[in-house]
């Protein structure tokens, strides 16, 4: 049995307009010209402040040219405007699934590094069946150019994928050849095979190219634990020649898939300021960077096409209807993203402002040491704003400076409280970390326990366990790994 009851509910919900201001809030400057440039494409309505349209009013006009017919129906303006007489359905295309997602897929006409290996495989003298296996096996390659997969699976690979019958002991053949190939190190199976094969490249004539293989053949570990003295005792080395043995080995290249580099088949980042301050007599100056961003406007014709329409009232045919549907459907999407552009210019400003306003000391002397604690509540209380739309400036958003560009994230840090009572930003903790690193001795580098204790003289009393996780996040490793000779 149905029953019918009425509900009281209060919901929130978002416009379509805020929206798009959501999404044009979170798009950095790149992605804004991208945008800006889609919608001039997309919509005939919209154009440059100059008069320019993405598309010619003239092939649009012929489209919407009207056709005469006897169809002599009384018809109200005011009524049709009605978006509920005509459904969605009727201009609007709904036929993706909600899992599907567009992604544009980068072109590139330069060879990849695997491609690189087949065409070099390609001019070695190979039968086809040994050919199959060199393609396997370099199938297997990572980017880096290490083998990350066993011979054994490999042979298995190739019986059920080629219907192939070999062994270990062929594929380890091929492998050879393969390791023979530039970049030099290419095939290895871990890092201690990769430098070996990258020293027996050089000229083992050289005694400190041989004393750097038989360190990694034989005492690969201590090596990687820079445990120097037992790496000494055991082949009885001077200091100055284990230093020329382990020059040798610093130099390879652990990764040597990455020094195979195409500049055509690499996509290179490229960094376009949000915002940009100058200082012009002592008075800092803040303003968007609107180089590519050009002003928009309505277009006239399509504005007067529409007040044509609106006049002829009830002698429109059915195809002036249907033209000014897609009029005014174009300019409401029009008048929704110039709105759309604005407010997203003005939130800018004003997170930007404040948050020049809080950080005032950092950005007249660029001092790292200078930048307060800060958190997206600080600047959220300051311009009222939320929290997450200040989280949606701040992501992916740049200020270039009078001492370089810096992204609005960087701005951000936790806060500590010194010995006297005062808060300081974790920035600038890990600021004196760095500078004491920098300037210890390679030989007897500075442990963890005795940073915490620099720290604590200069009134920074944190643990130990702290010190190694704001060295970790400067990507700095142990002392033991940072010993030299």
């Amino acid at each position: 049995m149905q029953n019918l009851s009425l509900q009281q509910r209060l919901l929130q919900k978002l416009s379509p307009q805020q929206i798009q201001v959501i999404k044009l809030l979170e798009l950095p400057m790149l992605q804004l010209e991208e945008r800006i440039k889609k919608e001039l494409e997309e919509n005939p309505v919209l154009e440059l402040e100059d008069g320019e349209t993405a598309s010619g009013e003239a092939e649009v006009a012929n489209d919407l040219k009207t056709k005469e017919d006897n169809d002599n129906d009384e018809f109200s303006v005011d009524d049709y405007l009605n978006e509920e007489d005509y459904p969605t359905y009727r201009y609007e295309a709904n036929n993706y699934s909600r899992d599907e997602k567009g992604v544009d897929i980068p072109y590139s006409e330069s060879s990849s590094f695997h491609e690189y290996l087949q065409e070099q495989i390609a001019m070695v003298m190979l039968n086809d069946e040994e050919a199959i296996l060199a393609e396997q096996i370099i199938g297997n390659i990572d980017e880096d150019g290490y083998l990350r997969r066993d011979l054994e699976a490999i042979v298995d690979d190739i019986a059920f994928g080629r219907n192939i019958l070999t062994d270990e002991k062929e594929l380890a053949v091929i492998l050879k050849i393969i390791q023979d190939l530039d970049p030099a190190g290419v095939g290895a199976r871990d890092l201690r095979e990769s430098l070996m094969i990258q020293l027996a490249r050089k000229n083992m004539g050289r005694e400190e190219i041989r004393r750097a293989y038989r360190i990694l053949d034989e005492m690969f570990e201590e090596f990687t634990k820079k445990h120097y003295d037992k790496i000494q005792r055991k082949f009885n080395l001077e200091e100055d020649k284990l230093r020329g043995a382990l020059d040798e080995i610093l130099k390879l290249n652990p990764k040597p898939g990455s020094s195979y580099s195409n500049n055509l088949g690499r996509g290179s980042q490229t960094i376009i300021p949000d915002f940009i301050l100058e200082i012009v007599n002592d008075e800092m100056i803040l303003s968007l960077n609107q180089r590519n961003v050009p002003d928009l406007s309505i277009s006239s014709y399509y504005a007067n096409m529409l007040k044509s329409f609106r006049d002829n009232g009830k002698g429109m045919t059915s195809d002036q209807k249907d033209a000014l549907l897609f009029v005014k459907q174009k300019i409401d999407s029009a008048k929704w993203f110039i709105d759309a552009i604005k407010q997203r210019q003005e939130t800018l400003m004003l997170v930007m402002n404040a948050l020049l306003q809080f950080q005032h000391e950092f950005f007249v002397e660029g001092d790292e040491i200078r930048l307060k604690p800060m958190i997206l509540k600080d600047i959220a209380d300051m311009t009222g704003l939320d929290i997450s739309t200040i989280s949606r400036v701040s992501n992916s958003k740049y200020i270039q400076t009078h001492f370089g560009i810096y992204s609005l994230k960087y701005f951000f840090s936790e806060s500590m409280q010194k010995e006297d009572g005062e808060e300081v930003s974790t920035r600038e903790i890990k600021s004196i970390l760095k500078e004491c690193i920098g300037n210890e001795n390679k030989q007897k580098p500075v442990t963890d326990d005795e940073l915490a204790n620099i720290l604590k003289d200069k009134g920074y009393n944190i643990a130990r366990r702290t010190v190694a996780k704001y060295r970790e996040q400067l990507d700095i490793p142990v002392a033991r790994m940072r010993k030299e000779l």
